[in-house]
């Protein structure tokens, strides 16, 4: 239901205060019918996408999974990582009823009333792990990115049961259980090429020692070519598994400043290398820059599973990765102060990973 207000918001401030203070998200803005977009919203030229700048004809591979044992399998999982950062793997266990039911779980959230997606609010919410919020960080952006998530950081299930919205809880937590060995295959394909034979206790926690999904909701936009659904950036996570809906809009940096769409795939999985993969493997497997374009006639969700090291982990290249004689091209960080540096700033591309260069 679309929210009502009494007169039509122009006012700077009546706009920032009913999308993220009142909770309406730029989905409330959305159901309003605007006919032009807020200036908020509006990104320099230099952060649209144009015609020109995309390559039709490319596309990131697709690796059909479901035989997990041929080493080819493996090794066009790591020839994706090594040269393009993003694949999409198909046949890869996950049941699709499980796929669809989260994403139909993704609706009812964002469905909901704005009171009740307001409790989830950073500074209402009942844990600093369930954020509901828009943008990607409001207050250090000079232009608004169109899209509304709710955050979720996965603690135990105990907490989840006890804190998560009830309206999607129970889907979201059987996507994650469901997805958990295709994630350490993947794993596994990858450590492999890196000289790691074996991931003990030790490298599980630097690799997946911790979780976090989001719910991401694109609504329609009244001049999706002004705007980003999300701007230019390269994840922070290990791995990041994404489901998307049918509808596309995920584009992926290719040559010379031209972007490759990823084309929504019935039943596959996105997957990308974070970079905290990027530095343990050090710069061997490439976490590319990515963005999603809004859309002008359809509402669109994603759900991304970020697999990451934990908090307290300190991060770098692996022993097994310089044992040859390379030198380190990243020095050891504090995951947690590496992430702080990503959320403290607006999203500007690939400049993240500098923070970790020596």
């Amino acid at each position: 239901m679309a929210p009502t207000i009494s007169a039509p918001i122009t006012d700077s401030s009546e706009i920032t205060d009913f999308i993220i203070s009142e909770g309406n998200g730029v989905k409330g803005l959305s159901e309003m019918g605007l006919k032009s977009l807020p200036k908020q919203y509006i990104q320099p030229l230099e952060e649209r996408i144009s015609a020109s700048q995309i390559m039709p004809q490319q596309s990131i591979p697709i690796i059909d999974m479901s035989s997990w044992d041929d080493p080819n399998v493996a090794e066009s999982i790591c020839n994706a990582a090594e040269k393009w950062g993003f694949f999409q793997i198909t046949n890869h266990g996950v049941p699709i009823e499980v796929l669809e039911s989260v994403k139909e779980a993704t609706h009812r959230f964002f469905g909901l009333p704005a009171e009740e997606k307001r409790r989830f609010l950073k500074e209402n919410s009942p844990s600093k792990n369930v954020r509901f919020g828009t943008s990607f960080t409001p207050e250090a952006e000079k232009a608004l990115e169109w899209k509304d998530y709710l955050s979720l950081f996965y603690v135990s299930e105990d907490e989840a049961s006890a804190l998560w919205p009830p309206v999607c809880r129970d889907q979201v937590l059987e996507y994650m259980k469901s997805s958990e060995v295709v994630i350490k295959r993947l794993l596994e394909a990858l450590m492999k090429r890196l000289n790691v034979k074996e991931i003990d206790e030790m490298k599980e926690s630097l690799l997946m020692g911790s979780k976090r999904i989001n719910l991401n909701y694109y609504p329609t936009c009244p001049n999706p070519e002004l705007t980003v659904g999300v701007g230019r950036h390269s994840d922070v996570s290990t791995l990041t598994i994404l489901l998307q809906d049918d509808i596309g809009g995920l584009y992926v940096r290719g040559d010379n400043d031209r972007w490759i769409h990823v084309p929504p795939v019935s039943g596959s999985l996105v997957i990308n290398v974070g970079d905290a993969l990027q530095i343990m493997s050090n710069g061997r497997y490439k976490s590319i820059e990515h963005r999603v374009v809004a859309n002008g006639s359809r509402n669109r969700i994603s759900v991304p599973i970020f697999v990451n090291p934990r908090p307290c982990d300190m991060i770098g290249p692996f022993p097994e990765v310089l044992e040859g004689g390379e030198e380190a091209a990243y020095k050891q960080v504090l995951y947690s102060d590496y992430v702080k540096h990503f959320f403290r700033k607006a999203h500007d591309g690939k400049n993240t990973v500098e923070f970790a260069k020596i």
